[in-house]
């Protein structure tokens, strides 16, 4: 079974591409098993897509976390996704479904965008202690659980640690919660780093972050314009815009992606 390694913003995962009816596997397991980066292949999830329609275009995109759980919505793997049946198919726009839900997708030359569908968004919802101080995240639900915290500088965070004690916090028990530091960059930009449920761990970079990230942030008044750009651990900036159908519901979030290399599964 033949499969890429590819990053989208230096989110990085491992790619199997248009699989028959008949070809599947515990995928839960096999991402446990190829996703660690010592003794796998290495990478935060596992993507599994399936063509379901060449016109329209149609891909059935499944997201399993290193852990080996489902993402109910990952950005950049759909873009991941994107950009594979665009090398393979020639699709310029096409219609991805995950977890049940419905993202619009473009290729263009130099970026891969995809939709997310805005849900709740609650002002405050946790309190944690990051340096010495109380500090407040507010949640912005983006087809996946996200808090969001406004902090002077995402340097000085210790994202791996605060994040692992505010993805269980009591208050977004049981499903827990993925978490985002973020930092004003200028009226379109912002910094982030996000600490990611399933993955355990702090990524480069985060689709659906990068779209939470910007909500609590314009609410905040932090940030006003069409677009704005996020920058992430991996020097990949991430722009999120607001769809011209339903500006208030969906968002387009766009960028790179990256073919590192391919291989075959044993």
């Amino acid at each position: 079974m033949r499969f890429r390694k590819i990053h989208g913003a230096g989110n990085d995962f491992i790619l199997i591409s248009d699989l028959g009816p008949d070809e599947d596997k515990e995928w839960p397991k096999e991402a446990e098993r190829l996703c660690p980066r010592r003794t796998g292949v290495g990478a935060d999830g596992l993507v599994i897509s399936r063509l379901l329609s060449h016109s329209p275009a149609v891909l059935d995109v499944t997201c399993f976390n290193a852990d080996g759980s489902i993402a109910t919505m990952c950005g950049n793997a759909l873009r991941c996704s994107a950009w594979a049946a665009h090398r393979d198919h020639g699709f310029l726009q096409m219609s991805l479904h995950m977890a049940g839900v419905e993202h619009e997708s473009v290729v263009s030359d130099h970026s891969v965008w995809v939709t997310a569908e805005i849900g709740a968004v609650h002002p405050r919802r946790l309190q944690a202690v990051i340096n010495g101080r109380p500090i407040w995240f507010d949640s912005a639900h983006t087809g996946t659980e996200h808090v969001v915290a406004i902090v002077d500088d995402v340097d000085t965070i210790d994202a791996l640690t605060v994040g692992r004690l505010v993805r269980h916090h009591a208050d977004v028990a049981p499903l827990g919660t993925n978490v985002n530091f973020v930092q004003s960059a200028g009226h379109q930009a912002l910094k982030i780093r996000t600490y990611e449920r399933g993955v355990e761990a702090e990524t480069l970079s985060c689709g659906s972050g990068a779209v939470a990230a910007v909500v609590v942030a314009t609410m905040r008044g932090l940030v006003a314009g069409r677009a704005v750009t996020v920058h992430n651990r991996a020097g990949q900036p991430l722009t999120v815009r607001p769809h011209d159908a339903r500006p208030t519901r969906t968002h387009w979030v766009g960028g790179p992606v990256t073919h590192t290399f391919e291989g075959v599964l044993a």
